[in-house]
């Protein structure tokens, strides 16, 4: 029992993790320096201890490329602070209790400091001590803490923008979602960052004013100290206690120096790919400066009076780096433009899958003319304008509309635009930049001076007019639009048209999931239980085709897993659910009154289309009649412009059984008709018959 106790023991300490006890560990030594005596020889260690850390601090800032790569430096700038105003407290509390003792009472470090840097004298060390305090404080302190607020107000105030740019990105599929949430997760963190160091840079400044404060305490509490408990003369009290002070203020105050040092190099930093260093040779290897420069000390050193050997000696040192800065661009030029040259000798590149691209489901391909519009810094809207689009047909349709990948073309003409479905083009469209289009919509007052044209979504007539021409346009009746405006037009035109084409097996998975955190049981007993997810997407995929929107998930569900039960044929089923989905099929075609304008069929010809369809063989095409479907057509077309010419909406009500054959062969042929069956009416919606179809054909 003992054994397996001390195994399971050693096992845990096994698993333990001792690298995270490094800051704990940190923090308990501070809290014993302010509290407990350290010994000199202690004392000596942590002094140097603190120096190298300073060191090492400013080294990682200066080869810093980005100041991200240095996040931890807010915090690491808060412990080597804390742990030098330890040190401060500690050797405070050793030189008032100990500096009656000798020059080492505190340690052989802040001794060397008081004798050897300051050559014994404490009147040059408080000198000394207070210019260091100057430079700290008013210079590099201040400065920083100054370019720390700066930076993090300019970086919050730039972050909306930054987020959008990354949206527009994302948009126009420049980058994929991972790329923008490592953007987005930069962005942030750079916020942090620059807000924590506008916070850091206080605690550099306060401690510059701490170390003076200790200074004049030490040197106040010394001689107090020195005079009234251990009888010593006023001039052996300032010697011992005040030479000890300068040591300890001078050992604390360069590591403070270098902290702060670091805090200027972190928070003046350009984020480049280079280092600071590497930034200052490039940019300062200037041979034109450097010659100017050498030029001006040669005359300053023949100058009389002046010390000519340092003069001229510099003057042409620096013509000397000059010269050398131009033999390494000459030899760097010389070097590329040799790979240049040089010929190719590996042979051609084995292919892979790698170039194999797969096709965009949704794209806007444009001609090289038209990238203005695609650019923000020209005042280009239409990468805003597409994704207004993809927003409003997602709203619309019930599903995410998947990003548009917009990219030049040089195949094309440079004022010309294709709209690319499944790598298909399916609209073309021709731009004129800087112009508007003035489009006709069927009655205007006056003619207009441009460049004729077709409105590329509907067909209508249209002139391209100047920006001036705008209000003169909108008086004659014509409707005006950007060149943007126009492109979204056509692109939510023909994206609307072929709704069906963009819901594939993933979408529908989402909108199963979104249904899912709702109404878990209804998808659990539609799918699989009784419909495939590929059976699914084709019944939502019919009612797009015929433009309704799945928006109501919730009821196609239910409605599918009632009438799955009777049959599992997707043409079916969509026919089964439509009518559940009558009042919003009803939503965009009933008017102000909220009547329902329809045309009918003749009795006899609905008769006859019903006698067709029972004729022809299941899975078989439909085979009508040549003057039948001649005159069926044309007389839909006639009813068509009939409702149209009133201003309603194109209906046709007709029994179910040849309503989906009727609207899958009206689609292509008869423009904007949307057919309806009876059932598919809400019973307290009301119809008010508008025309009846009748077809002249002999059988």
């Amino acid at each position: 029992m003992t054994t397996l106790t001390l195994s399971t023991i050693r096992q845990n300490l096994a698993k333990f993790d001792y690298t995270g006890l490094g800051i704990p560990a940190l923090v308990l030594l501070i809290m014993a320096m302010l509290v407990l005596p350290l010994p000199p020889l202690l004392l000596d260690f942590l002094f140097t201890f603190n120096i190298v850390a300073s060191l090492v601090i400013i080294m990682i800032a200066i080869g810093t490329r980005n100041p991200l790569d240095f996040s931890s430096f807010p915090s690491v700038l808060l412990f080597a602070t804390m742990l030098r105003l330890g040190l401060n407290v500690a050797s405070t509390r050793v030189i008032l209790v100990h500096g009656h003792e000798g020059h080492e009472a505190a340690g052989k470090v802040i001794a060397a400091f008081g004798e050897f840097v300051i050559s014994g004298n404490y009147l040059v060390g408080f000198i000394i001590f207070a210019i260091l305090m100057i430079i700290n404080f008013i210079v590099v302190t201040k400065g920083a803490g100054r370019v720390s607020e700066v930076n993090a107000r300019f970086t919050l105030d730039a972050m909306p923008g930054k987020q959008m740019s990354i949206d527009a990105d994302l948009n126009a599929g420049v980058i994929d979602q991972a790329t923008a949430k490592k953007r987005r997760e930069e962005l942030s963190q750079e916020s942090d960052f620059f807000g924590a160091m506008d916070g850091a840079s206080k605690f550099v400044s306060g401690d510059a004013i701490a170390g003076m404060l200790i200074l004049l305490i030490n040197i106040i509490g010394g001689l107090a100290i020195g005079i009234a408990q251990h009888n010593l003369s006023v001039s052996e009290s300032g010697r011992l206690y005040v030479l000890l002070t300068i040591g300890d203020g001078l050992v604390a105050q360069i590591p403070s120096l270098l902290l702060s040092l670091a805090t200027a190099i972190i928070v003046t930093r350009v984020t480049t790919s280079e280092s600071m260093t590497e930034q200052a040779k490039t940019q300062l290897a200037n041979p034109a400066a450097l010659f100017i420069s050498s030029g001006i000390l040669m005359v300053l050193g023949l100058v009389p009076g002046m010390p000519h050997l340092v003069f001229i000696t510099l003057a042409l040192a620096t013509a000397g780096l000059g010269l050398m800065v131009i033999r390494q661009e000459v030899q760097v030029e010389a070097e590329e433009q040799a790979k240049q040259d040089a010929p190719v000798a590996e042979g051609p590149k084995e292919l892979d899958w790698d170039d194999v691209d797969q096709v965009d489901l949704i794209g806007l391909e444009i001609g090289y003319g038209l990238i203005p519009l695609v650019n923000p810094e020209t005042g280009g809207e239409l990468m805003s304008r597409v994704k207004g689009v993809r927003k409003k047909l997602s709203a619309e349709l019930g599903f995410l509309v998947q990003p548009v990948r917009i990219r030049d073309d040089l195949n094309i003409d440079p004022d010309s635009y294709n709209i690319v479905l499944k790598g298909v083009v399916r609209g073309k469209g021709e731009i004129k930049v800087g112009r508007e289009l003035a489009i006709n919509p069927g009655q205007v007052y006056g003619e207009l001076k441009g460049i004729p044209t077709k409105e590329p979504a509907f067909g209508l007539d249209a002139v391209w007019i100047e920006p001036s021409q705008r209000d003169q346009a909108r008086a004659l009746g014509y409707t005006v639009v950007d060149a943007s405006t126009a492109i979204s037009t056509h692109l939510n035109k023909v994206l609307r048209e072929n709704a069906a084409d963009l819901l594939s097996h993933d979408e529908t998975q989402q909108l199963l999931d979104k249904l899912s955190s709702k109404s878990p049981k209804i998808v659990e007993d539609l799918v699989p239980g009784k419909l495939s997810l590929g059976s699914l997407t084709r019944i939502l995929q019919n009612l797009l085709q015929e433009s309704v929107s799945i928006r109501d998930m919730r009821t196609i569900a239910e409605s599918l897993t009632e009438a799955s039960s009777r049959t599992t044929d997707p043409e079916q089923l969509t026919a089964m659910v439509r009518p559940k989905l009558g009042r919003m099929i009803m939503q965009s075609l009933v008017d102000e009154k909220n009547s329902l304008s329809v045309m009918t069929l003749e009795p006899s010809l609905e008769q006859l289309l019903h006698n067709v369809l029972q004729q022809s063989q299941p899975g078989q095409p439909v085979v009508m009649e040549p003057s039948l479907a001649e005159s069926l057509f044309a007389a839909l077309r006639d009813g068509t412009r009939v409702l149209e010419e009133e201003g309603l909406p194109a209906v046709l009500v007709v029994s179910p059984m040849i309503r989906a054959w009727l609207s899958k062969a009206a689609r292509h042929r008869v423009n904007d008709l949307t057919v309806l069956s009876y059932s598919e009416i809400p019973d307290d919606q009301a119809v008010k018959v508008i025309h009846t179809v009748d077809a002249q054909a002999k059988k």
